[in-house]
């Protein structure tokens, strides 16, 4: 197995760059690499704007999403131009993408046939409940052994069940044979590659692992998943490995570029990291927050309540190597609410200094169950909730229990990964957007008592998917060697506090979990619990209120006589 990825060496005259789309939940990117220093040579950003038609729900445009990776890749290469390279330096482009977000489509017109329904949705509460009645002992656990998730709103089959259950025009097209299933990367991949005109419908193994439908030992598409699900085989993308030739680009200046990459954003983030090594374990701070660790060819199956994945596939005749996961749904979506929703900062980055204004939260807790509770919970029901409010509590409290607040979600992560793997970090490598908040890392490295390491490539995840394209075989630009070596380090963070008040923050933000649970009561019948003395009172009141009326009817009655 590997230990790192290091660029190969080329000429400097004619530099080979490789292209990597990263299209993730709040943006799409195009960033082009040189793969002699694994440098960003330049990139383009948009925003990619969420559709929120019912409490829950969260929903993309498939076509605004693959307009948004056209302009980014026109905007990149154009920038590329000015900087005196050509668009022939770029050899190929990689892709990664946001996972578990659904998306079909009509193979005849190219045409979505309902919008993207986005990993954090939580519309398929209910379409869970049914299959978990289906299973013996209505255990959400029961296909873990098969696939190595549970049955949850998270996962991809989900969500394409309930679009079957739910929508007129994807059940009669899935009827008609005309449906065609993809999470994001398959989405742009066939519509990169041809579209109606020899588009190629395919996905890796990363991908492919987050759906419920893949064995995750065979790597393939699993009979008896597809089976419980109710889900035909023909309207799946043809698993591939996560560096090979996929196609090449139809569509863009950069037509007829090899698309030679795929790999699910975490994923890419870790090789990205070169977590390479059997333990090796990064943490990606995002919309969500995502922790991936290493554990080689052994598919290890959790009994904390963490999700078995493929790592990454390097090639098709490589083997595929696994890993733990420990997946958090609201991040950095935490602060796009106090920005949004509370309008308690103007911009993401104020949370930083505005929660740099106290020492502590002075015992506000914020729990950010928005979508439920994700790893190690997997409780659909909890809600967030602010508590420990005070007189003294202000907006700069809240501010910090929020970055806190994703610290502690990342410390149960890593106890849990301790209990099923035996291993325990004593450094914790970090990459994505939150991450350029020092403070937010300090608070994380407090909480988890040990080295947070920031590098000094910020774009891990893109670069993840760069390696992966720019070594795949027939493109060979960049090798993966055996020789150690490291992108570099800009910023280590040590722990600061006692062990004893990490273990009291930590039982805290605990109590203020479980308070977070079962909140939601949508097919349950809400009724509040009286004890006697909660009734005692009332009761008085009533059989009292009934004598007195009793006994000035009788005065009545002897006055008249």
């Amino acid at each position: 197995m590997s230990d790192t990825a290091r660029p190969a060496a080329t000429d400097v005259d004619s530099p080979n760059l490789i292209g990597a789309v990263d299209q993730g939940t709040s943006s799409t990117r195009f960033l082009i690499f040189n793969a002699s220093t694994a440098e960003v040579v330049t990139y383009h950003q948009t925003e990619v704007r969420h559709i929120l038609p019912k409490e829950g729900w969260v929903e993309e445009d498939p076509v605004e999403i693959l307009e948004s990776v056209k302009v980014c890749i026109e905007k990149a290469t154009e920038n590329l131009v000015g900087l005196g390279f050509k668009t022939t330096d770029i050899k190929a482009l990689g892709i990664t993408n946001q996972r578990e977000t659904t998306i079909v489509w009509d193979r005849t017109t190219g045409k979505p046939l309902y919008n993207a329904i986005v990993w954090l949705d939580m519309r398929t509460a209910s379409t869970v409940q049914s299959l978990i009645r289906k299973t013996p002992g209505e255990d959400k656990d029961y296909l873990r052994g098969l696939c190595g998730l549970p049955i949850t709103t998270y996962f991809s089959a989900v969500k394409l069940r309930w679009l079957l259950d739910n929508s007129e025009v994807v059940r009669k097209a899935a009827e008609d044979g005309r449906c065609m299933f993809g999470t994001v990367d398959s989405w742009l991949v066939w519509n990169l590659t041809g579209a109606t005109d020899g588009g190629q419908h395919v996905t890796d193994v990363t991908n492919a692992s987050r759906t419920m439908l893949m064995n995750l030992s065979t790597l393939s598409w699993d009979d008896q998943l597809c089976s419980f699900f109710g889900i035909q085989k023909n309207v799946l993308p043809l698993i591939k490995s996560s560096s090979e030739i996929y196609g090449k680009m139809a569509l863009t200046s950069l037509k007829g570029v090899k698309i030679s990459g795929i790999l699910g954003d975490q994923q890419a983030a870790l090789v990205g990291q070169s977590c390479f090594k059997v333990g090796q374990a990064k943490n990606t701070y995002g919309t969500g927050c995502f922790l991936l660790y290493n554990t080689g060819f052994n598919l290890v199956e959790s009994k904390s309540g963490l999700l078995t994945t493929v790592a990454y596939q390097l090639g098709r005749n490589k083997p595929a190597v696994y890993a733990l996961e420990g997946a958090i749904a609201i991040a950095g979506a935490g602060v796009q609410w106090l920005r949004d929703n509370l309008g308690i900062i103007s911009s993401s980055a104020e949370v930083e200094t505005l929660a740099s204004e106290v020492d502590s939260t002075h015992g506000c807790y914020f729990v950010p169950a928005f979508s439920g509770l994700f790893c190690p919970y997997w409780q659909n029901d909890a809600r967030g909730i602010i508590c420990g409010l005070t007189q003294f509590t202000n907006k700069k409290h809240i501010a910090r229990a929020a970055l806190e607040a994703v610290c502690f979600q990342t410390k149960e992560l890593l106890d849990a990964m301790y209990k099923d793997s035996g291993l325990e970090l004593t450094s914790l490598r970090v990459d994505g957007g939150m991450t350029s908040n020092s403070l937010l890392m300090q608070i994380q490295a407090d909480i988890l008592g040990i080295s947070v390491v920031r590098p000094a490539m910020t774009e891990s995840t893109a670069l993840g998917a760069a390696i992966a394209a720019g070594s795949a075989e027939g493109v060979g630009v960049w090798r993966l060697e055996q020789e150690v070596s490291s992108i570099g380090t800009s910023d280590v963070f040590e722990p600061t506090i006692s062990l004893q008040e990490r273990i009291d923050r930590l039982a805290r933000w605990k109590e203020a979990v479980q308070r977070s649970m079962h909140w939601e009561t949508a097919g349950r019948s809400s009724y509040l619990r009286l004890g006697f003395w909660d009734t005692l009172a009332p009761g008085l009141y009533m059989w009292g209120s009934f004598g007195l009326m009793l006994l000035a009817k009788l005065i009545a009655k002897s006055v008249h006589r």
